[in-house]
Parts: structure tokens; C-alpha cells; sequence
């Protein structure tokens, strides 16, 4: 039954289940009406099970997490906490009130909780798919289900094969085709291509350098010039750019997604200018930071940053407020700032990992590691020392055997480990270069982990269970997915936690458990990664006019208060979709994902 924004109204929403809006109308004040939703909603809970034997163990599920939900919505303690309420829009519709603050989203929001109550199938869906009867014998009945997982698993591989990928032989041959452009236009042979100083030299910053090599449509172009004339960062590695297909296509979205910032983003990032260290500051470091270049949201780990830029900028970068521009000049600590935060670290005996990042820290000379992790070592309390970065992305030649053998070097089993978290966003940024350079750090006992941000761009049915498949191939370990940060500047990337949900309990719960090791988590400021897999760690609150869902996030420290998160909705995403080319009738269970 999925539809789209035109086709969500009162009567598509009332029409399920008509005798409740008969007794909202009938009542006199928000608290009779608030009353009345929660009887109704006792009486649905109080069906018998012999009445509910016509459906699918799914429909039956989905109806109890639906009745569930709007139980949670009818509370007048969730009106407070969200500012909305969902009981009075409900009760004034019913007396035929006006709430022009009411649109599609939120009645389509209400039509499938509706749908999902009365018990209706969703598309496709047949009321007894899948179920083995119990009075089949064992051998007959294990051969019925490895033939029923046999079929999951080739309808994911179907889904997974959608995604190219940077090992794939086409796709190595055209890229091989782009660097040979792309060094023509720099001037540059290939052994410079090899060089990661070379590269670095050659960042392409300005609309011309990058339109030399990437085809992009003029209001790219402005966008670009716009970020540079009011220093908004913005740059694209040479061997990056060779990842960006001639024409851009779905297949390559991702990778320009990365690099070439939409121009909502700039006009944004430009409006708040002369307010950026701290409107821009999402998380809220200025409050983490005990002292220079440190910041800390948990017990025994801190974030040292010695380098505050990178050769790359991602456009939804959680530090935009601090980078001006790739491998800025002012970028590196001052070294009596290093020191403070050295010594700083050395007197926290509550520390027991540091997470070296900035900024990419690889982007330091290897003299300059060196001293660096040669100081963390010293101080005895450091038993893990992690490094974030991107360089295996964006410019994987800088990870040679020297580099490698360095980072080895500060390994000490069973007294101090030292790992590399990267961010691999794609399987089209799988690469060659990619397996060569984690390769190398793997044959010096490196463990290697990633983190993908769940943007729109990666959000497609089973794109980021390919994107696990590929790591693990490679050995990189998937270790955080990010429901991507509630930026104003980065609307454009945002996806609905249900997807999300969806996504894992759908998706990637069909891979082996080597290969779905990450966590799902929102970063919230001050307080850092909270998990959200669990309804124990979220509440719905409300669902707002404009159909967003409206939750309360408990942080991972429960003394602290909770964090009110209002999410993308998800009407508005599916006709994203729709406009993308995605048969949106794939995604009909994202409604259903509280």
C-alpha cells in the first residue's frame, strides 16, 4: 500500500479504523479525548489470541509494536517533553477542527499505524509465507527451511549485486582511464600518481581545478566558488577524483556526495559565517574540552588532535567549524600546545586509549609520528592507542612499508595495541590501492576498523550490507554505523532512524556475524556515541505536523537527561527515493520500525 506525499489525507488515515474518530468527536476536552484513545487502545490489547489466528506471525508483531506505539504517544507527559501534541491534532480532526499544520507526512505516518493495528498485509506479503507447520517430520522439515534460506540469501545477493564495486575489472579500467586524464591536466606522470606528497600538492580546491577533471553542472561550479569565497572547506585528492565516474550516474553518487557540497549546504555554512566556531559546533567540543587539542566524553579514553585538517573534506565533516580549507597552514599544534596535552593526558590516570585524530593525523610526517606515539608509549596508563583516518580512502599510497612498519612498530602484545579506524563509505571507494595499503598495515598486526556514516546516499536496499561484505573481504572490521548527525547544513544527508533500523534487522541481519560486527549509534552532543538498536534506549514522544517522529535518546549515561531528537521524516525520504529511481514498495516496512 505504499503511496506518496499526494495520495495521505484525514480520510486515507480515519478509514481504517472509523469507530475510534466517531468517539474522538465525541469527546469534550483533550483529557476525555486523551482518555478514549487509551481505552481503545486497551480493547485492541485485549483481542484474544484465537482472534488474531487468521494472521502472520508478522502481522501479528507488527500490529502489538504499533499498538505500542501510539500508546506511547497518547501520554500528556510525552506532549510536554516534545511540544506537540499527537492526541489533540487526532482529536481535532475528529471534530472536523482545521490544523493546517498537518500535512502528508503526518497522515501517512498515522495511516500505516492504523493499517499496521487492524492487522492488514503489506504488499506481497501472504499471511502464512515462510512459517514450517510443526507436525512435519525434522529431516523434512530442516531441508524445508535450507531451501527457504537458500532463497533469502540469493534474493540479498540480487540486492547487493546492484552496487559496484572499485575491484570489480570494468571498473579498474575506467578508473585506470581517469588517472591518465587527470594526470594530463595536472602535468604529472606516474610515478608523481604514487607519490602521496604529490598528491597532497595537488588537492583541488577551486570550481576550475575541479571541473578540469570531474564533470559537474554549472550550479556545482557555483557552489564550489561560493565555499572558497567565504572559506568553507572544500577539496578533492587527484586519486580521489579518478573514483568519480566521466558522467555521474547512481553508481558513483556516493564519491561526488563525499567531496562536491550541495549548494543548501553552502548557503547555510555562508549565512552563519561569523558565528561558525560555535553554531557549527554539533557536538559541542567547546564543552569537552578540558584543555587544548583534548577532547573527552568517557571514562578511560580521550581525543588528541594534532592536526586539525585533512588532504580531503567530507562534506558532512564533523568538524567544519574548525577547517577553513584542506591541509590548512595553521592546521598543526603548536608543540607547546602538544606538549600541555600530553602532559595532561600523562596526569589523567583514568585514561587508558587515545584516539589520535584531528583532521587526519597520517597526513604528519613520519619523524613527526614517530615522536608523537613515542610519547604516548611512555606513559604507562596508555594500553591502546587508536588512529582515525581517511587516508586509506583518499590517498591510500600514503600508507607505504615505512609508514607501516612505524605503526607496527608501537605494538607491544599483551602491554599496548595500536589499531587504525578508517572510513570506508562505499564499495565503489574499495579499491586496489584500498586492499594493498590495509595489506600492508595487516602483515604488522594492525587491526583495522570502520566507521560508515548512514547518509541518503548509502541508504538504498542492501547497499551498506554490500559495503560490509567488501570490508571484511579486505580485512577492515565494520565497527560503527552513524545515524548521520542532525546538521541544518547537512539536510541533504540525513536518513530516518527507521531506515536505519530497518536496514539491520532486514539487511544485514542475512550476513554472516563476522560481517555485521558494527553497532548502530547517534552522536549527541556532549555526551557522545549512544546506541539506539534497543527500545530501551529511545521513546517516542510524538509525531509532529510535519510527520516527524519526535524521540527521547538516553544517553549511555543514564544520570544525564535525555536528548530530544527530531528525525527526518519519513514520507519525505521515501519520495526521495521514488525520485532517484527506487521502487519505494521495497521499503514498506520503514514505517513500521519504532
Amino acid at each position: 500500500m505504499t503511496r506518496l506525499a499526494d495520495n495521505f489525507d484525514y480520510n486515507t488515515m480515519s478509514e481504517y479504523v472509523p469507530e475510534l474518530f466517531t468517539s474522538l468527536a465525541a469527546a469534550g476536552t483533550l483529557e476525555q479525548a486523551r482518555r478514549t484513545l487509551q481505552a481503545w487502545l486497551d480493547d485492541q490489547e485485549a483481542t484474544t489470541p484465537e482472534s488474531l489466528a487468521q494472521l502472520s506471525p508478522n502481522q501479528v508483531r507488527r500490529r502489538g509494536d504499533c499498538l505500542m506505539a501510539l500508546r506511547s504517544l497518547t501520554r500528556a507527559t510525552a506532549d510536554a517533553q516534545a511540544g506537540f501534541s499527537t492526541c489533540a491534532a487526532l482529536w481535532d480532526l475528529a471534530r472536523g477542527r482545521s490544523r493546517p499544520d498537518l500535512g502528508p507526512g503526518f497522515f501517512a505516518e498515522f495511516t500505516h499505524l492504523f493499517w499496521g493495528i487492524t492487522g492488514r498485509p503489506l504488499a506481497g506479503e501472504e499471511n502464512r509465507a515462510g512459517e514450517i507447520p510443526g507436525d512435519l517430520p525434522p529431516e523434512q522439515a530442516s531441508r524445508l527451511r535450507s531451501r527457504q534460506l537458500d532463497e533469502l540469501w540469493q534474493r540479498a545477493e540480487q540486492a547487493m549485486e546492484r552496487f559496484s564495486d572499485g575491484l570489480d575489472a570494468a571498473v579498474v579500467s575506467r578508473r585506470r582511464q581517469r588517472r591518465q586524464r587527470i594526470l594530463s591536466v595536472l602535468g604529472g606522470s606516474e610515478r608523481d600518481w604514487n607519490d602521496w606528497k604529490w598528491q597532497a600538492r595537488h588537492v583541488l580546491t577551486s570550481p576550475e581545478k575541479i571541473a578540469s577533471v570531474i564533470n559537474i553542472p554549472p550550479e556545482q561550479k557555483r557552489a564550489i566558488a561560493r565555499a572558497n569565497q567565504f572559506r568553507i572547506p572544500v577539496g578533492v585528492t587527484p586519486y580521489y577524483a579518478s573514483l568519480i565516474d566521466e558522467q555521474a550516474s547512481r553508481r558513483d553518487l556516493v564519491v561526488r556526495a563525499q567531496v562536491l557540497p550541495p549548494a543548501g549546504y553552502v548557503d547555510i555554512m555562508a549565512e552563519h559565517r561569523d558565528q561558525r566556531e560555535f553554531y557549527f559546533d554539533f557536538m559541542e567540543e567547546h564543552y569537552t574540552s578540558p584543555i587544548e587539542r583534548i577532547t573527552r566524553r568517557y571514562p578511560a579514553i580521550c581525543i588528541l588532535k594534532p592536526y586539525n585538517s585533512c588532504p580531503q573534506i567530507c562534506v558532512y565533516c564533523q568538524r567544519n567549524w574548525e577547517i577553513e580549507q584542506p591541509l590548512a597552514p595553521g592546521a598543526l599544534v603548536r608543540a607547546d600546545q602538544l606538549a600541555a596535552a600530553l602532559e595532561w593526558i600523562e596526569r589523567s590516570s583514568a585514561i587508558r586509549e587515545v584516539l589520535i585524530t584531528g583532521g587526519d593525523p597520517l597526513v604528519l610526517g613520519n619523524s613527526r609520528l614517530r615522536r608523537l606515539l613515542e610519547r604516548l608509549a611512555a606513559i604507562d596508563h596508555i594500553d591502546m592507542v587508536r588512529i582515525g583516518s581517511r587516508i586509506p580512502v583518499t590517498l591510500p599510497m600514503r600508507i607505504d612499508d615505512e609508514l607501516a612498519r612505524l605503526l607496527g612498530s608501537f605494538r607491544e602484545p599483551g602491554r599496548r595495541e595500536l589499531c587504525l579506524v578508517t572510513h570506508v563509505q562505499s564499495p565503489y571507494e574499495v579499491t586496489p590501492e584500498l586492499v594493498a595499503a590495509i595489506d600492508r598495515l595487516r602483515r604488522q598486526g594492525l587491526s583495522v576498523l570502520n566507521q560508515q556514516v548512514y547518509t541518503f546516499h548509502v541508504s538504498r536496499r542492501f547497499e551498506a550490507a554490500r559495503l560490509r561484505q567488501m570490508l571484511r573481504r579486505v580485512g577492515i572490521a565494520p565497527y560503527y554505523t552513524f545515524v548521520a548527525k542532525g546538521k541544518e547544513e547537512t539536510l541533504d544527508y540525513l536518513v530516518p532512524l527507521p531506515r536505519l533500523l530497518q536496514e539491520r534487522q532486514e539487511e544485514s541481519r542475512l550476513l554472516p556475524g563476522t560481517r555485521r560486527t558494527d553497532d548502530v549509534v547517534i552522536n549527541l552532543p556532549r555526551l557522545g556515541k549512544t546506541p539506539v538498536l534497543s527500545r530501551q534506549q529511545r521513546t517516542l514522544l510524538a509525531i509532529n505536523g510535519a510527520g516527524a517522529r519526535v524521540y527521547e535518546l538516553h544517553p549511555w549515561e543514564k544520570r544525564q537527561r535525555g536528548y530530544l531528537f527530531e528525525d527526518v521524516p519519513i514520507l519525505d525520504y521515501l519520495q526521495r527515493l521514488a525520485n532517484a529511481g527506487e521502487d519505494v514498495d521495497e521499503y514498506a516496512t520503514i514505517w513500521y520500525y519504532f
